[in-house]
C-alpha cells in the first residue's frame, strides 16, 4: 500500500507554474504546460512585485491565487483533451468582438440582409463591449467576474444616439443579447458554460414595464387634415393606423397584395417580417383611403416607397410637431394606435388579437390594460362636478 502511495505522489502535473525575472525586480508568471510529449508556454500578464511592505504580499499573494485558479482550469482541459472530451482551449482564444460581428451578420443574412433591428442590435452590443474591455478580450477571460463588470459597466455607459446615461430597460437587453453570445459560442464549444449563469438575478438589470404611446381618434383625424413634407410617410402611418401592419411588412407590401373577398371586403395577403407566418388581413375601408393612386403600377411594384426606418420617423417628428402632438412618435405608434382603437370601440380582445397577428393573448393584454387605464382617468373628471 505504502509503494503505491509513493508511486502516485511521484505523478507530475501536466501544468506547472514558472517565473521569469524581469529589468526593475518584478517576476513574470506563466504556465508550462506538457502534455503526450507536447510542450508549450503560456504568459498570463501576471505579476510578482518586490516585497516591500505588506501590500506588496497581499497583492502577491492575490495574483498566485489567480494563477493557482488559472492552472486548475489548464489541467482540467488537458485532461479533458487527453480522454477524447470536448476541449473549447483553443477555440476560446477567438476574441470576443470578432465574434459578436459574426453573430449579427447571421442576423442580417436571416432578416434578408437588413441593417435594422436584431442586427443593429448586437453592432450596439459590440460597441458597449469593446467600451468595456477593449477590442482583444478573448473568450477565455470571460467569467463570472467578467459578467458582473460589464452589467455594472452598462450603469454608466451613454447611448450613442442621444448621449445620454442608458435607460434601465437599455441596460437589460444590452445584458440579454450577450446571454445570448454566450449561450451561442457554448453551441459552437468556444466556451464549455455560460458565466452569466453563476450570477443570482438581482445582480442583474430588471426590466421595467414601458408605456405604451398610442394616438387618440382626435389626434389622428389632426394629422389627417396636416401636411407633411413626405406625402408617402403620412399615407403609409395612417395606413397602418387602420390596417395594424408594422413598418416592415407595410414596407413591403405590393400592389398584388391586395385582393378582393367574396363580400367585396378587401383583403391583403402578406408574410410577417417579425413571425414569418403567412396572413390574410381584413382591412378596413378607412385604411383603403390612405393607399396611394396606383398609376399603372405593376402587380410586383411596391406600394409606398419608403426609405429605412429612421429616416420616416424622423419626418413623423416634424409632421406630428406641426399638427400640435407632443408624443415621441414613431412608425410602430401606428400599430399601437390601431389595438387601442378598436379595443375602444368595443371590439373582442380575441379579435383584435388575430388582427395583430399575435400568437399570445397576452400580448395584446398590454393594450387591454392601456384602454381600461384611459377609461378610468376619464371617469374620474367627473369627480367633484357636484362640489
Amino acid at each position: 500500500m505504502a509503494k503505491k502511495t509513493a508511486e502516485r505522489a511521484k505523478v507530475k502535473e501536466p501544468v506547472t507554474i514558472r517565473f521569469k525575472r524581469l529589468k526593475g525586480g518584478n517576476e513574470s508568471i506563466y504556465l508550462d504546460l506538457y502534455m503526450q510529449g507536447v510542450r508549450r508556454y503560456e504568459f498570463l500578464k501576471l505579476y510578482i512585485i518586490p516585497e516591500r511592505t505588506q501590500a506588496d504580499k497581499d497583492a502577491n499573494r492575490e495574483t498566485m491565487r489567480v494563477a493557482n485558479k488559472v492552472k486548475a482550469q489548464r489541467i482540467v482541459e488537458l485532461q479533458n483533451e487527453a480522454h477524447g472530451f470536448i476541449s473549447t482551449a483553443g477555440r476560446s482564444k477567438m476574441r470576443l468582438l470578432d465574434y459578436v460581428l459574426k453573430y449579427a451578420e447571421k442576423k442580417k443574412a436571416e432578416s434578408g440582409g437588413n441593417m435594422r433591428g436584431t442586427c443593429m442590435g448586437y453592432i450596439a452590443l459590440h460597441h458597449h463591449l469593446k467600451q468595456y474591455s477593449g477590442d482583444n478580450t478573448t473568450f477565455r477571460q470571460i467569467d463570472r467576474d467578467y459578467c458582473i463588470g460589464f452589467v455594472e459597466h452598462l450603469k454608466t455607459a451613454i447611448n450613442k444616439q442621444n448621449s445620454r446615461p442608458l435607460k434601465v430597460n437599455s441596460q437589460y437587453a444590452y445584458v440579454k443579447r450577450f446571454e445570448v453570445i454566450l449561450n451561442a459560442a457554448v453551441s459552437d464549444e468556444i466556451i464549455s458554460k455560460n458565466p452569466f449563469r453563476q450570477i443570482k438575478p438581482d445582480n442583474k438589470p430588471k426590466q421595467k414595464a414601458t408605456e405604451i404611446e398610442y394616438l387618440t381618434i382626435e389626434e389622428v383625424r389632426r394629422l389627417v387634415q396636416t401636411p407633411c413634407v413626405k406625402p408617402v410617410v403620412k399615407q403609409a402611418f395612417l395606413f397602418a393606423c387602420f390596417s395594424g401592419l408594422r413598418f416592415s411588412d407595410v414596407k413591403t407590401l405590393r400592389w398584388g397584395d391586395i385582393s378582393t373577398d367574396n363580400e367585396g371586403g378587401t383583403l391583403i395577403r402578406y408574410t410577417q417580417k417579425k413571425t414569418k407566418k403567412y396572413e390574410y388581413l381584413q382591412v378596413s375601408g378607412e385604411a383603403i383611403k390612405f393607399l396611394p393612386e396606383r398609376d399603372g403600377a405593376n402587380s410586383d411594384d411596391s406600394i409606398f416607397t419608403l426609405f429605412a426606418n429612421g429616416y420616416v420617423n424622423q419626418a413623423l417628428a416634424g409632421w406630428t410637431l406641426a399638427a400640435g402632438i407632443t408624443k415621441r412618435v414613431t412608425f410602430h405608434v401606428s400599430r399601437h394606435s390601431h389595438a387601442t382603437l378598436l379595443l375602444s370601440l368595443g371590439v373582442p380582445i380575441e379579435t383584435v388579437s388575430k388582427l395583430l397577428g399575435h400568437s399570445d393573448i397576452k400580448t395584446t393584454q398590454i393594450y387591454a390594460k392601456v384602454v381600461d387605464r384611459a377609461k378610468r382617468d376619464a371617469v374620474s373628471k367627473l369627480d367633484g362636478l357636484t362640489g
